[in-house]
């Protein structure tokens, strides 16, 4: 499954805030990161969150689209974070 996630890097700590509409990305995912947004460590420290927050292996997190961008696109396995 894919997600859209809108990172907010230089937080006080890594947390999943919640699904909100974003008027230029739609529906997005809010993830706060401790980490820097510079030479990819706040990409790194997001893997880490959705997969503790989905219940998945980090490396069955991918970042697929938005690397430099605010706005993200992750894949996931399907039914990922359902209980199943």
């Amino acid at each position: 499954m894919e997600i859209r996630v809108l990172a907010v890097p230089n937080a006080r700590a890594g947390e999943v805030i919640g699904w909100e509409d974003d008027p230029r990305a739609g529906r997005v995912l809010r993830v706060k990161v401790a980490a820097p947004p510079s030479e990819g460590k706040a990409n790194a420290a997001l893997r880490e969150v959705l997969a503790k927050h989905f219940g998945v292996a980090k490396s069955q997190v991918i970042l697929a689209k938005g690397s430099t961008s605010r706005v993200k696109v992750f894949t996931l396995p399907d039914g990922a974070g359902d209980g199943s």
